[in-house]
């Protein structure tokens, strides 16, 4: 390998290792703000999750076990259980599908919506700092290159998986 070759290597491993702690630590930072926003309602952090991803997905008729599951990148199997739980709180509804009783949906409660809805101004005010800055459509270019990121993790992850 050529002494140009091998710099440049160094530099993309260095950019690539800045990335990674950038976005452990922006992880760190987002686990911690669930586990407040989780503690105010009594549950685990990974359960207040759950309900922002049946708020974001519910269209009225309640999601699916397996649409939770995979926006989370959890198995249904987690997501099941958990939602037996905070339906047992009073912060989930869980219904069979009526075209296949096989599939659960789940919705939001009335209980649910109304905690959600105290906390709302707080979530909104801690998302107004951390999007402070960003003008026009920088945000949405910033989302696209991250979500990018991803899907190119993503790929890296199953290539070393796969031995590749």
């Amino acid at each position: 390998m050529s002494a140009s070759k091998s710099t440049d290597w160094k530099h993309e491993s260095e950019t690539a290792n800045r990335l990674t702690w950038a976005i452990t630590a922006i992880n760190a930072h987002l686990k911690e703000l669930r586990q407040i926003w989780a503690r105010a309602l009594g549950i685990s952090g990974p359960q207040w999750m759950i309900l922002m991803a049946i708020s974001d997905l519910d269209k009225e008729d309640g999601v699916p076990v397996k649409a939770v599951a995979k926006m989370l990148h959890v198995e249904s199997s987690f997501v099941t259980t958990q939602s037996k739980r905070l339906e047992k709180t009073g912060l989930v509804r869980r219904k069979p599908c009526p075209l296949d009783r096989r599939v659960v949906r789940l919705s939001l409660s009335d209980r649910a919506l109304k905690q959600l809805g105290r906390d709302s101004n707080r979530q909104q005010a801690a998302a107004d700092m951390v999007l402070a800055g960003f003008e026009g459509d920088e945000l949405n270019e910033f989302i696209t290159r991250l979500t990018t990121v991803r899907r190119r993790l993503e790929k890296a992850w199953l290539r070393v998986e796969l031995g590749l």
